[in-house]
């Protein structure tokens, strides 16, 4: 089927790249792109798939619009406030492309029905702000088959992925531990309205690019956002020989909510001032204390804790230390640690702790002289 005439002048710009053109911009108007969670990072994903042409745009949420959303979440404005946020996304998304269907799914996406949602779809955005929704939303996409782009925000910073069905390691492979309830939400911690938007902006854009099969998507690969450095970093990761639901033998065979099916092992957060005086009493003679420094290792060689030991994120789980030693586990703003403090501690280990704003908080009030990478 050839574009019409209003295709070819509202897609115009698409047409003039050689990556996109005519047959690329079909494959658009041919796709089936599913957003999960209308809130800020669905809101601008799913302004951008519908300004780009996805032909058939999936909405799932169960929430309604709140005032304190409308200092992120674009979709919505004023007078929306009470309403169904799928209901608001539809109309204002009509609005920008009536052009294109939206598909709304009025209700909370779950471990009963993840599957049957995400398989009329041929790309998914996770857009959750719930972490075990981020863990059912993954094994439903890896056990129906679909691309699965993932991201996620906290305070200033933002980190996406994308999962390809026989390409790359999932979100498991990542984060084989939830950390939900140890890691705050935004209406606990707060976040700068302007983060969703650029992260909502990169999963659609490469959910434009598996569609159209132009580009690298991030396979095997989380990129990392901090707004106040302006700086983004990329982390490789590997596919895990033992994914509970990638993997050659998979444990889980239908969708999971791990942060409801595991009892949640809470952890102690140390303040700055707090490690310090752990410290002091350490090098005194008093209880010892173990640090482990959770960044990358071109991080922590970028300065670092005296004493502090390297163990990446992703190396945590295989820690078998309890001999007694309080375990502090230290990284860049306070994300990573708290995520590698919960799973040591699902793993029993005691007296784990993290610091509380990671390292940026302890330059700010204990040691303006160290690098923090």
């Amino acid at each position: 089927m050839t574009l019409s005439a209003a295709e070819l002048a509202r897609y115009s710009r698409h047409l003039a790249l050689p990556e996109v053109a005519a047959s690329g911009q079909e494959r658009l108007r041919a796709a089936r792109v599913l957003v999960i969670g209308a809130g800020g990072l669905g809101a601008p994903a799913a302004l951008y798939l519908a300004a780009s042409g996805v032909g058939t745009l999936g909405l799932a949420d169960g929430d309604r619009v709140e005032l304190s959303n409308l200092q992120r979440q674009v979709l919505f404005d004023s007078d929306d406030v009470g309403t169904s946020k799928v209901v608001a996304a539809r109309r204002r998304l009509a609005a920008l492309n009536p052009e294109i269907a939206v598909l709304v799914h009025e209700g909370d996406v779950t471990a009963d029905n993840a599957v049957a949602v995400v398989r009329d779809y041929d790309v998914v955005i996770d857009g959750t702000d719930r972490i075990g929704t981020r863990y059912v939303v993954n094994d439903a996409c890896v056990i129906a088959g679909r691309p699965l782009v993932s991201a996620a925000i906290h305070r200033f910073e933002g980190q996406a992925m994308t999962y390809v069905p026989g390409r790359g390691p999932c979100y498991r492979c990542l984060f084989p531990e939830t950390a939900a309830g140890i890691v705050p939400n935004c209406a606990e911690a707060g976040v700068l309205g302007v983060l969703p938007g650029v992260m909502g902006a990169i999963q659609a854009t490469e959910a434009i690019k598996l569609i159209v099969g132009r580009g690298e998507p991030l396979i095997g690969r989380l990129l990392t956002y901090d707004a106040l450095e302006m700086r983004f970093q990329e982390f490789a990761f590997d596919r895990r020989k033992d994914c509970a639901v990638c993997g050659p033998n998979p444990s889980i065979l239908a969708p999971v909510d791990t942060a409801a099916s595991a009892p949640l092992a809470r952890h102690r957060r140390l303040a700055p001032a707090e490690l310090a005086a752990l410290l002091s009493a350490a090098a005194a003679g008093g209880a010892p204390v173990r640090i482990i420094d959770v960044r990358e290792p071109y991080e922590f060689a970028a300065g670092h804790l005296h004493g502090a030991q390297s163990v990446p994120l992703g190396q945590v789980e295989r820690m078998r230390w309890d001999d007694g030693a309080t375990t502090v586990f230290v990284c860049r703003s306070g994300g990573r640690s708290s995520r590698a403090c919960q799973i040591a501690v699902n793993h029993g280990l005691t007296g784990a702790a993290d610091l509380e704003g990671g390292l940026l908080a302890w330059a700010a009030s204990i040691d303006p002289a160290l690098c923090v990478a």
